[in-house]
């Protein structure tokens, strides 16, 4: 119970997120800011990317674990830590616990990517995998907390985790002084949360306002209704491929900062993250996890408008490889780079060449192709074609259908 009660603290203060920029450097680094002139041209004000996804452990969670350790007692040292988590924070948990010689043991879920359980565990924490989620894996961290006397280390519900992800916010104006607004992913709202303290008192020691702005995965979105009801409530969220942010509720603490100090949230699809996933390899050749490319989908999408000089925190790089194969495909579908087209043929020799003569001549390139005569909806004479193509963008594919259509055939795009 105590330990459950130590995560209702007060509310971190300025000086807090400052306080912890010394601890966290010992451990983490400055990562870089880059631009990006498309976002800009989009957005229609220049845009830079704060590359958390370049921190050790591949994220900006190691700086909240770390400043969280380093306040524990010797006795509370000696007892080790316990946390629960499916990726990010378990690795920031366990470099950080290496780094201060505490024992550390990481409840993860049994389906957890396998590159995120070598990385936890090659950081020198004990692994559990236990449940199918991380809401299972969490509940089996606490009961090991109580019975074992390990002190259990929260995602984003607690002071310290907060002050340290808030200095990211730090960095972030000292990188780019002029900045008008900033742009964060949200889970349960411990970086907002630090980045927002850190902008709040740095706009007072500037003189002029820096807007904070939290982004959501629209199938896990618990803020949007949470501040609508001016309370925590719990949401039934729906797979995303933004995994590292779909978070259920709030954090107690979290929710009264985001309420107080947050300017917006919006929410964006996953076929948007895909897509900003995609140019993030493509254009700034930067390797970004679902939960991380949010901010970029909002400024691709429109919803985030235009309020000056804008940074983008991409929160994180850790993405399983067969994930981001998948990513990517529907990148490349969501961008019409990648289409699929049935077209239904008279059974008889040919007709595949001259189809394939079209695309050609238009310019795309066909990369899969299926050709059947069963199915339901076939005529006896019928034979039904599935190709999958490569084009260039919209324009182009558009342009594709339209000389099948002129050749006399009836192309349906395939969603």
């Amino acid at each position: 119970m105590q330990q459950e009660a130590d995560t209702r603290v007060t509310v971190p203060s300025f000086a807090d997120v400052e306080g912890a920029r010394s601890i966290v450097a010992r451990v983490a680094r400055v990562t870089p800011m880059e631009t990006s002139q498309f976002l800009a041209d989009i957005l229609g004000s220049p845009v830079h990317l704060k590359c958390e996804n370049l921190q050790r452990t591949g994220a900006y969670k190691l700086r909240g674990a770390y400043n969280r350790l380093s306040k524990l007692t010797a006795d509370e040292r000696r007892s080790g830590v316990v946390a629960a988590s499916a990726g990010n924070h378990a690795q920031g948990v366990a470099l950080a616990a290496r780094e201060l010689g505490i024992p550390a043991t990481i409840f993860m879920p049994v389906g957890v990517a396998l590159p995120k359980l070598q990385a936890t565990r090659n950081y020198g924490a004990e692994t559990v995998l236990h449940g199918h989620n991380v809401e299972e894996a969490l509940a089996a961290a606490k009961e090991y907390a109580a019975s074992t006397g390990a002190v259990f280390i929260p995602p984003f519900d607690h002071a310290d985790v907060i002050a340290g992800q808030g200095t990211v916010g730090l960095e972030i104006v000292e990188q780019v002084p002029d900045v008008d607004t900033i742009v964060v992913p949200v889970g349960g709202g411990g970086v907002i949360s630090g980045i927002a303290i850190a902008a709040r008192g740095l706009s007072e020691r500037l003189g002029r306002p820096i807007r904070v702005v939290g982004v959501q995965a629209e199938t896990a979105a618990a803020y949007p209704p949470s501040l609508a009801a001016g309370m925590p409530l719990a949401v039934r969220t729906a797979p995303t491929i933004a995994d590292g942010i779909a978070v259920a509720r709030p954090g107690e603490l979290n929710f009264p900062i985001v309420r107080d100090l947050v300017d917006e949230i919006v929410t964006v699809a996953d076929d948007d993250v895909a897509r900003a996933i995609l140019l993030l390899l493509e254009r700034g050749k930067l390797v970004v996890e679902a939960a991380g490319a949010v901010g970029v989908a909002a400024i691709m999408t429109g919803a985030i408008r235009d309020t000056g000089r804008t940074v983008v925190l991409l929160s994180g790089g850790n993405i399983d490889p067969l994930m981001l194969e998948r990513v990517i495909t529907r990148g490349l579908v969501a961008a019409s780079r990648y289409v699929g087209i049935r077209i239904m043929l008279p059974d008889r020799p040919g007709q595949l060449a001259r189809v394939s003569q079209v695309i050609s001549d238009a310019g795309a390139n066909v990369v899969e192709v299926l050709h059947t005569r069963h199915g339901q909806n076939l005529q006896i004479s019928e034979v039904a074609l599935d190709l999958s193509i490569e084009a260039r963008g919209p324009e182009h594919s558009e342009e594709v259908v339209r000389r099948l259509h002129e050749a006399g055939f009836r192309p349906e795009v395939r969603h």
